[in-house]
This record gives C-alpha cells, sequence and structure tokens, in this order.
C-alpha cells in the first residue's frame, strides 16, 4: 500500500514497507550528510546520493534537465498535478516493472514540490549492491559474452512487457555483484503497444556504445559482445523478442 504525505508545497509518495520512519527530511542529501549517513555522491545531469538508512542502501535523485535548456533551467518543469509529474509518473511506472517481475531499482518514494507555476521533483530507490554502470564495465575491460547476452536478454524482457526506456544508454543498465542486470532511470519511459520503437531503443543503445568507445582510445567497440547482445535480445528466452 503506497501513503501519501503532503508537507508545505511538497506532496510525497512512499512505500512504507521499504522506508518505514519516512519524512520529508529523507529527500535533502544534506540531512543525511550531518547525521554521517551520506555514503557516497554521483555527478551528472541526474545527480544522485547514496545514503545507508534502516539498515538499507538508497539512491536519491533529483530531476535535473539536460541540453541546452539544462544551462538557463537546472531543474524546473511546467505542471501544476502531481499526478502528472516526472517523479510521480516515474515512480508509478518503476512499481508497474517491480510487480511484473522486472529487474529494476526498487522504488521507495518520490517527490513534488511546488515552484513558480510549475514544480521540481525527486525520486528514492532502494540502491543495487555492488552494481556497475554497462559503461563503467566497459572503461574497466568489457563483458564477457555471457554478460553481454544477459544484457540482451534482459531488453527484450522489458520489450515484451510493452515498456519502453526513453533513455537506454551505457549508464542506464546496471550489472550487479550476483551477476544480474538492471535497468533504471525511468524518467519519460511509458508502456507502449508494439512497434519500431524496440529498434529505436537498440540502435540508441548501440550509439551510447560507440560514443564510450569513442571517448576512450583504449576502449574499442565489442562488435562480438554486440552480436552476442542481439542473440540475447532475440533468443535468450528460446523465442524472438515481439514485434
Amino acid at each position: 500500500m503506497i501513503s501519501r504525505l503532503e508537507s508545505g508545497g511538497s506532496v510525497m509518495l512512499y512505500d512504507p514497507s521499504l522506508c518505514g520512519n519516512f519524512a520529508p527530511e529523507w529527500f535533502d542529501p544534506a540531512y543525511w550528510q550531518q547525521r554521517g549517513a551520506l555514503v557516497a555522491a554521483a555527478g551528472g545531469r541526474g545527480s544522485a546520493w547514496f545514503f545507508v538508512a534502516e539498515g538499507r542502501e538508497y539512491a536519491l535523485r533529483h530531476y535535473r534537465r539536460g541540453g541546452l535548456i539544462g544551462r538557463f533551467n537546472p531543474d524546473w518543469y511546467l505542471g501544476a498535478d502531481p499526478q502528472r509529474s516526472r517523479p510521480f509518473r516515474e515512480f508509478s511506472l518503476l512499481r508497474q516493472c517491480a510487480q511484473a517481475g522486472l529487474p529494476v531499482a526498487m522504488p521507495v518514494a518520490a517527490r513534488f514540490v511546488r515552484a513558480a507555476n510549475g514544480y521540481r521533483g525527486d525520486l528514492l530507490t532502494l540502491r543495487v549492491p555492488g552494481a556497475r554502470t554497462l559503461a563503467a564495465r566497459l572503461r574497466e575491460g568489457g563483458l564477457s559474452v555471457d554478460e553481454w547476452r544477459m544484457v540482451g536478454g534482459v531488453i527484450a524482457e522489458f520489450h515484451r512487457a510493452g515498456v519502453w526506456h526513453a533513455d537506454l544508454n551505457a549508464h542506464n543498465i546496471l550489472l550487479d555483484a550476483e551477476g544480474g542486470v538492471r535497468l533504471i532511470d525511468f524518467d519519460r519511459g511509458r508502456t507502449r503497444p508494439p512497434g519500431w520503437w524496440k529498434d529505436a531503443n537498440l540502435a540508441r543503445l548501440r550509439r551510447s556504445i560507440c560514443k564510450v568507445a569513442d571517448a576512450s582510445p583504449v576502449v574499442p567497440v565489442d562488435e562480438a559482445g554486440w552480436a552476442a547482445l542481439l542473440d540475447g535480445y532475440f533468443f535468450g528466452n528460446g523465442q524472438p523478442a515481439v514485434r
């Protein structure tokens, strides 16, 4: 059962089973830093912080804009309805994925903060233990054939369920310490009927992998690995992905 909390100009959804003593301060990195619970921070457009509470590790992400618009409007979005906001929609989609058994970071809470006829937002998930992004693994030496095949198989699972990832790239695929694969950052994602968006998803991932390789003279594009990914995508579960 999801709980709702309103405090000042903020509206929050949270799962009490994953954060029993939840309070609005959970969305404040300084709150955790003061308690010595902030364990790490990640840069990039979607700034993220990691902290420990109640025996669990959490990942806190603040919604930020990218591209040209992000230079003068880093984190403000238009909209007055919390249910239609990016954090609430992503929270709902992640719950839908988790309930369907798809490998995502478990959604814990989402926050909508009213701001000048619009809003700012945050999302809280459980941190995936020992996880490394596909991009990091490529820079560290690459993946085995079986790992490539597993990545393709996991993407196919989402596609068969009709789940579209709006930004499927090498930074939004995690390989965890137990050999599992998860997709993260479903901002703007949604469910869609079968279509060519699946091919576009794969093409976007291919461009991202090539971009990682182009940024490092010692990381070539692993063509055999990409072939194994496609093999896992089409045949990893014994049947082609639904078109």
